[in-house]
């Protein structure tokens, strides 16, 4: 069968072009208020640090809302979104990020360890000192052999960051060949007498502290079974505990009666009782339940056609925060039609980045994005490439209009014009939105075009693997921490892409062996200043838009919806609303 005859996509397509800008409109006007406010607000020393727990509003019940669950409760394996924010009042690691809000929410402080060490022998060498009197959720105290254990497990469970995060420890070179064998032998040891763990790595990493406070190497007990626990609770140090889960229907937290607050912008005590977590209620119907207080927040994004009246009626229980996160469509580099360079290329003229920013919710909220690394984060992109009138060797310095004559011509000088192409997309709202639209711009390039949109829990793990043999995806992305490697590294590292797994978060599966080497550089060479080591990132971001494996689309920001009830909305840089510290009572 020939493609479908072009049509006019640089906008929504006719039939949603009205309602489309009058939701945009909508759109704009909540995010212009809510930005503004938020601008505010950051630019205020945020001081709840400083400030005492407040009694007075301990208790009750936290209701979150979503369409699906998170998956596996296992905190070293899982890597959605939804549950790592719910993991950081439940885990800790040997270092966190600051629980305070604004800015200084990126910075590291000592959580389970006493201190922040200096790295010694040139940055190979970190001793910490374990906290004393700290026990898990079942009473058993917390140990360096804890600590030791859980950091082989990481790569003992195939944990998705255990290439990209953890391979500078000795040993791990061998761990991730033979994962079942794994004991990073001169990479980890313990002084039980001292409280002292000592990490060994093989070379630098400057960003070895951050990777310690994410969630795949929080702390467990050593016994905890060596492989993915799947709906069965791990203890916990944090002040809450998984006690129920049916990923079908709810998952339930409560206090750990063990848990002692050993600092307050590590992991301060909660307020809420219990959090309780509802799924199977679709994004739409969400909005309505929060909105009329049934739950507290919703965890899906926030369909398009809703923001007008959150921006008219719920003005207060609507948020607008900044978070490095975009849309992007990952090409597989190593199937037909996209392991055609021309071909790749020709999708990231084509797309209208403005639709997609139409379709989150519109210019207040969401920007066009034509590299790797939003504007939040250091190393910026600033640069475009495919844009209307640009090129790879005359780059625009922002993104203006797509260039569909341009992508007709690279189809069809790639030879893949007619070709089947199917596009894997989450079945959230605005997913099918979007995903409805780049369907048909892949029609109207010269493609046989379909999509198959697959469930939010399930999509992301089924895109990875290569044995679905996905041509091409939509799909979000959010950073760990603050820093372009999050983007570039994570995404498009060839450590991070590992055939037949669900847990190959490179899903172009690309591997440049001079963009890794620049990337390397600037994850290991301390003797850089911080201006050497951003320009080093653009280089590697430049030279992954020439071979545009990824189409990035737009960065966005979160729009959080609360309950009326809702009180001290806290909401950090990296886990975003802070679960354990709003009120509900």
């Amino acid at each position: 069968m020939q493609p479908q005859p072009p049509k006019a996509i640089n906008v929504p397509t006719p039939a949603r072009h009205h309602a489309g800008k009058t939701l945009a409109t909508l759109a704009f006007a909540l995010a212009l208020h809510h930005t503004t406010a938020a601008l505010a607000q950051q630019a205020t020393p945020q001081p709840q640090q400083d400030t005492p727990y407040q009694t007075a509003h301990k208790g009750g019940t936290l209701r979150l809302v979503a369409s699906t669950s998170g998956g596996t409760l296992d905190p070293q394996i899982n890597y959605s979104g939804k549950y790592i924010n719910l993991f950081a009042v439940v885990y800790d690691g040997l270092t966190t990020f600051k629980k305070v809000q604004g800015p200084e929410g990126n910075s590291v402080v000592p959580d389970l360890a006493e201190n922040l060490p200096t790295p010694q022998d040139g940055g190979l060498t970190y001793i910490f000192t374990l906290r004393q009197g700290i026990r898990f959720s079942n009473g058993q105290p917390v140990t360096t052999a804890d600590v030791s254990a859980s950091l082989r497990r990481i790569f003992k469970v195939g944990s998705p960051t255990a290439g990209s995060f953890y391979s500078a420890i000795v040993g791990a070179d061998l761990c991730l060949k033979t994962p079942a064998t794994c004991t990073l032998k001169g990479g980890v040891e313990e002084n039980p007498a001292q409280r002292t763990i000592t990490i060994h790595l093989v070379r630098p990493d400057t960003e070895f502290l951050q990777k310690l406070a994410f969630t795949h190497a929080v702390i467990v007990p050593a016994n905890t079974p060596e492989h993915d626990v799947g709906n069965t609770p791990i203890p916990s140090t944090g002040p809450y505990r998984l006690t129920k889960y049916d990923p079908n229907t709810a998952l339930s937290l409560d206090r750990n009666l063990f848990f002692k607050e050993w600092s307050a912008i590590a992991q301060p005590q909660g307020y809420p009782d219990t959090i309780e977590y509802s799924f199977g209620i679709p994004d739409e119907a969400a909005v309505t339940a929060v909105e009329n207080g049934q739950y507290d927040f919703m965890a899906d994004v926030i369909p398009m056609d809703r923001l007008g009246e959150l921006g008219n009626r719920y003005t207060a229980q609507t948020h607008v925060r900044p978070h490095a996160a975009m849309y992007f469509l990952p090409m597989n580099v190593n199937i037909p039609p996209f392991n055609n360079l021309k071909a790749r290329q020709a999708v990231n003229y084509a797309v209208s980045r403005k639709a997609m920013v139409i379709f989150y919710g519109g210019p207040g909220i969401a920007r066009p994005l034509c590299g790797m690394v939003p504007s939040s984060l250091p190393a910026a992109t600033n640069f475009c490439f495919y844009t209307k009138g640009a090129s790879p060797t005359a780059p625009a310095l922002q993104w203006q209009a797509p260039d569909l004559a341009k992508a007709r011509q690279l189809v069809q000088e790639s030879g893949t014009a007619g070709q089947k192409v199917t596009l894997i997309t989450a079945n959230t709202s605005v997913d099918m939105a979007m995903g409805g639209w780049v369907r048909d711009m892949l029609q109207n390039i010269g493609y046989q075009a379909s999509i198959r949109p697959i469930s939010n829990t399930l999509s992301m793990t089924y895109v990875q693997n290569t044995a679905n043999k996905v041509q091409i995806s939509l799909t979000t992305w959010s950073a760990d921490y603050p820093s372009p490697s999050n983007f570039l590294d994570d995404l498009l590292g060839c450590e991070n892409f590992h055939p037949n797994s669900d847990s190959s978060i490179n899903i172009p599966g690309f591997c440049n062996k001079q963009v890794q080497n620049l990337m390397d550089k600037a994850k290991t060479d301390t003797t850089l200043t911080p201006t050497q080591t951003e320009d080093l990132w653009r280089q590697a971001d430049r030279l992954v838009m020439a071979q545009s494996p990824i189409a990035p689309l737009i960065e966005r920001d979160t729009v959080v919806l609360t309950s009326a009830r809702l009180g001290n909305f806290f909401y950090t840089t990296v886990n975003q609303l802070f679960f354990s510290q709003v009120w509900v009572r």
